[in-house]
C-alpha cells in the first residue's frame, strides 16, 4: 500500500519540477517534500501536523528527545514547537519523500463529537510516531490526486480530511490525539502559552504569568509544559529566539550584535555561547558557511 503513496507524491512532485525542495500544494497547510542526499540538521516550527514518510527516514529533535520515523511511518505533533529535523535517509534512487498536511482541528472536533469514545485524552508526549494504516494511506493517495483537478479541492478536501481524522481518532493512539480535538484541554492551554512565547520571544516573560494563562500552579504548568513539548519554558523561548536571530543574520544580513539585542538578548557574547550551543558555530562562521553554501550551489546550477 505504501508503493501508491510513493508513486503518487513521485508523481506530483515530478509534475512541478522533480528537484529537491518543498512543494506547496493548492491546499493550505499541505505541502510535499524531495531530497535526494542526506541533509544537515535544520530548525523548524512544527505546527499541530502529520508529517509523512513514504520513502526514506527522518529524525526529529525536541529538547531531549528525538523522534526516529521512515517509510509508512509519521510523526504527529498536537501543538506548536520548536525542533530539530534531519533527513538520515535518502539517495538519488530512492530519494526521501514525505508530505506534511496541517491538522484542522474544526472537522477534527466535529468528528471526535460522532464518536462512541471516552473523552479521557492521553497525558503523554504532544509529539509520537504513528504507523500508518492501510485505510489511512488510501486517504493520503486520494487526497493528492485531488490536487490535480484543482477545482475539487472546495468539495472533496473536507471529506477526505474528515476521514483521515477519523482513523487518527480511532486507531492505535487515539488518546494522544483526542488532546488536539478536545476543547478547553490542558494541551490548549499549554498552547495558549505557546502563542504568547511566539509572540512576544524578545521579552522576559515571568513564570507566573505563564502559569496563570494556563489556569495553573507553577509546578503543574512546568511539569506538563515539559511532557507535552520536551522543554522548559525558559528552553522552550530560547529556540525560538535563536531561530528568529538565524534568520535575521541569513535572510535579512543583520549583524550578529544588533541580531542579539533584537530577539532580546542584553549580551552578544551570551548570545554567541548560547547560539554556538544550537548550532554549533559562532554566528559569523555559520553566515560564512551558509554564504559559501549558497555560492557553491550557484556553480553547480551554472
Amino acid at each position: 500500500m505504501i508503493s501508491q503513496l510513493q508513486k503518487a507524491l513521485s508523481k506530483y512532485i515530478s509534475f512541478h519540477g522533480n528537484a529537491d525542495g518543498i512543494y506547496p500544494t493548492p491546499i493550505e497547510g499541505l505541502i510535499m517534500l524531495k531530497a535526494s542526499r542526506l541533509e544537515l540538521p535544520y530548525h523548524v516550527i512544527y505546527q499541530p501536523s502529520l508529517c509523512i514518510v513514504a520513502q526514506g527516514a527522518k529524525k526529529v529533535t525536541l529538547g531531549d528527545d528525538a523522534f526516529e520515523y521512515q517509510e509508512g511511518q509519521a510523526l504527529i505533533v498536537s501543538l506548536e514547537v520548536p525542533a530539530l529535523g534531519q533527513v538520515t535517509e535518502a539517495s538519488p534512487a530512492a530519494p526521501y519523500l514525505a508530505m506534511v498536511l496541517e491538522f484542522d482541528r474544526r472537522i477534527m472536533r466535529d468528528v471526535l463529537k460522532e464518536l462512541d469514545q471516552p473523552s479521557t485524552a492521553s497525558k503523554g508526549p504532544g509529539v509520537f510516531v504513528e504507523t500508518l494504516s492501510e485505510p489511512l494511506i488510501g486517504c493520503l493517495v486520494r487526497l493528492i490526486a485531488v490536487l490535480h483537478m484543482p477545482k475539487s479541492i472546495p468539495i472533496l478536501y473536507p471529506a477526505i480530511m474528515r476521514e483521515i481524522c477519523y482513523w487518527l481518532l480511532t486507531g492505535d493512539n487515539a488518546k494522544e490525539m483526542r488532546r488536539l480535538a478536545a476543547v478547553d484541554s490542558r494541551t490548549q492551554r499549554i498552547g495558549d502559552v505557546i502563542l504568547l512565547l511566539r509572540d512576544n520571544y524578545a521579552r522576559p516573560i515571568p513564570i507566573e504569568e505563564m502559569a496563570s494563562i494556563a489556569r495553573m500552579s507553577l509546578s503543574s504548568f512546568h511539569h506538563h509544559f515539559k511532557n507535552l513539548t520536551s522543554m522548559t519554558p525558559l528552553q522552550y523561548q530560547k529556540h525560538l529566539r535563536l531561530a528568529e536571530a538565524r534568520r535575521l543574520l541569513m535572510a535579512e544580513g543583520m549583524k550578529v550584535a544588533s541580531a542579539a539585542y533584537e530577539v532580546g538578548y542584553e549580551s552578544a557574547s551570551q548570545f554567541s555561547r548560547e547560539y554556538v550551543r544550537m548550532f554549533g558555530t559562532p554566528p559569523r562562521m555559520d553566515m560564512y558557511q551558509r554564504g559559501r553554501s549558497v555560492r557553491n550551489e550557484a556553480e553547480t546550477l551554472l
